[in-house]
């Protein structure tokens, strides 16, 4: 029993801590929003369409606070509570207003100018700083406002029968892409076939383009100058060859016309032979020419 007892104080002693810390924070926390915010009161003479609690205060379109209510006052004053900061530069002669966010309808309080040595804010009966919006302005805000609506309503009457044709287009445009879905579908699908195509021929180009690379180039001069040199050399010794067959079938020639020569001068010898006497004359030697490709010395 004592062990569950000491297991129970020590859970509560816990869980009071615990909520000693989350309390002390949110202490911090008010006091510290309490300090760097006050309340500022804004009176309009008039509507103040848009303008609804959460909605922004903006000084000089600078986020200074937020309104916190919104009440009717009388049937033609709208009194407006906000929490702005306390470093906000507010005077005296700062203009009140309202101002529109975009296309949402929302206002939020405009607060503008200014002189630096001007008096601080008034303060209502209970102590809360005042400010009274100006009516021109927000008659201003208001005619802007209708202007435009009147200006976008003037527009589309005098467009009404373009707009109306541009929708027809669109809806006829937009039916028959419908009603030639398959038809579509079909031509991307042939599309697709040609781009596969196209790289399959582009990495056969790029394969081609490898092997000239490697024909014409690379290591020792390429393949193809390679083949070359051996085509030149294999000319250079054809040409030497046939050089020195021609420079013997000049020479065999040569000794045949001679021997044709002796012949025809003393055709005797060839049926009883020649005197022993007179010795035949020995041939001369054909001159050799250089082959072909060599300069004669």
């Amino acid at each position: 029993m004592e062990t569950r007892a000491n297991y129970v104080l020590i859970g509560s002693f816990t869980l009071a801590v615990i909520a000693a810390a989350f309390g002390f924070v949110l202490w911090f926390q008010s006091l510290h929003t309490t300090k760097a915010r006050g309340p500022l009161r804004v009176i309009f003479e008039g509507p103040a369409s848009g303008l609804r609690n959460g909605g922004s205060v903006n000084f000089n379109g600078i986020r200074v606070g937020e309104v916190i209510s919104v009440k009717l006052d009388n049937p033609r004053r709208v009194v407006a509570l906000a929490m702005v900061e306390n470093n906000a530069p507010i005077r005296k002669d700062t203009l009140v207003g309202l101002e529109f966010q975009g296309l949402t309808g929302v206002a939020a309080i405009s607060l503008k100018g200014g002189e630096v040595a001007a008096p601080s804010v008034p303060l209502d009966e209970d102590g809360v700083p005042l400010l009274k919006a100006d009516p021109n302005a927000l008659q201003d805000v208001t005619e802007a406002i209708r202007g435009t609506l009147q200006n976008i309503n003037r527009l589309v009457a005098d467009n009404q029968e373009a707009v109306k044709g541009s929708l027809q287009n669109l809806e006829t445009f937009t039916t028959s892409l419908a009603r030639n879905s398959e038809k579509i579908d079909s031509i991307m699908l042939k599309v697709d076939g040609v781009m596969g195509k196209a790289d399959s021929v582009m990495g056969k180009t790029d394969n081609l383009m490898l092997g000239l690379n490697t024909l014409a180039g690379g290591k020792d001069g390429g393949e193809l100058l390679q083949a070359v040199k051996s085509i030149r050399e294999l000319a250079e010794d054809f040409d030497k060859r046939s050089g020195a067959l021609m420079s013997d079938g000049r020479r065999t020639l040569g000794d045949i016309s001679r021997a044709v020569n002796n012949l025809d001068r003393n055709p005797t010898r060839l049926l009883f032979g020649g005197s022993p006497s007179t010795p035949a004359e020995p041939p001369k030697p054909a001159p050799e020419r250089p082959p072909a490709g060599q300069k004669r010395q």
